[in-house]
């Protein structure tokens, strides 16, 4: 091992040392404001931290590790809690990812992965949240709600699992929300998940991929985008425009353009999105159908939507 390595290793056992050391005193002492490390020394007592301690948050459970006070004043403690160091709150806000409640879940992820030490370890709750989004005897539910945490969490080691129950898992409810913690992680997946769900059987899990490749920013197969123009569900399609729309894709002109024109597209929405996108993409190839639908189409807002868009070219 090199003297980098050596010092290295030593800098993290003396910070988890630490970080038990002051747990042990925060919880044994009420009046201490936990969490206070050296950077947050010069805080009034008055502050936030002062609302949540570690016994406020272990007071929220009953002996079984349920919670027993409302949502909002789970959401009240640990969003005040931010700072709070308590290793022994860690199993007892795990729970909370599992809570019936969606906010409940989020704020419990939001404030576990601020810990470090005993979350992201080996065993930890991480390593327990993949397991169970892996295991299909759990309750669709419970992966449901893992395949959330691991958004939440923000970890990009969690891509490669939220892609495995992408691709291998039978509910489509568990499939969507893993694409949704993609697109919460601004990631397309390890081998272009994103892609693959949009070819997924399921409506949902399409809709969901065509709406994360326009949030996720390094997304770049326009192509499977533009597949979906010609997808069988109206919603589908009309997604697809919005993001096609969204992102300037001159190659989709074509599909637009057909999507565009009432003879080929019987749904107002569709060809609504349709025109706006091609006004987005600015190709003046398209004036004609915009033009047609502008003074012909049977839709008012369509009507409305072309001659805005004429405005565009």
């Amino acid at each position: 091992m090199t003297n980098v390595s050596k010092r290295f290793l030593v800098s993290a056992m003396a910070l988890g040392l630490a970080a038990v050391s002051s747990t042990a005193s925060a919880e044994s002492d009420p009046s201490t404001h936990a969490g206070r490390a050296s950077v947050y020394e010069k805080l009034h007592g008055a502050s936030l931290e002062a609302v949540s301690t570690p016994n406020t948050i272990v007071a929220m459970f009953n002996g079984a590790g349920q919670p027993v006070v409302a949502p909002t004043r789970i959401w009240k403690v640990l969003e005040h809690g931010e700072k709070v160091e308590c290793l022994s709150c860690i199993p007892l806000v795990s729970g909370l990812l599992y809570d019936s409640h969606p906010k409940t879940r989020e704020i419990a992820a939001w404030w576990l992965r601020r810990r470090i030490f005993g979350v992201f370890g080996p065993g930890q709750v991480y390593s327990q949240v993949v397991g169970t989004l892996a295991d299909q005897t759990q309750t669709e539910s419970r992966r449901v709600a893992a395949a959330n945490a691991l958004g939440e969490f923000l970890t990009m080691t969690g891509a490669k699992h939220l892609a495995t129950a992408i691709r291998q898992d039978p509910s489509m409810q568990v499939r969507e929300a893993s694409v949704k913690a993609l697109e919460r992680m601004n990631s397309q997946g390890p081998n272009e998940d994103l892609s693959f769900a949009m070819t997924d059987e399921a409506e949902s899990v399409r809709l969901a991929a065509v709406r994360a490749a326009t949030h996720v920013n390094v997304f770049t197969d326009v192509a499977s985008v533009v597949a979906l123009v010609g997808d069988e569900s109206a919603l589908v399609r009309r997604a697809a425009a919005d993001s096609l729309g969204s992102m300037r894709a001159k190659d989709a002109v074509g599909g637009l353009t057909a999507l565009a024109d009432e003879a080929n597209e019987d749904d107002a929405a569709v060809r609504k999105a349709a025109i706006w996108a091609l006004a987005q993409i600015r190709d003046v190839s398209a004036r004609a159908v915009i033009a047609d639908a502008a003074a012909h189409d049977s839709d008012r807002f369509v009507r409305d939507a072309a001659t805005a868009a004429l405005r565009r070219l």
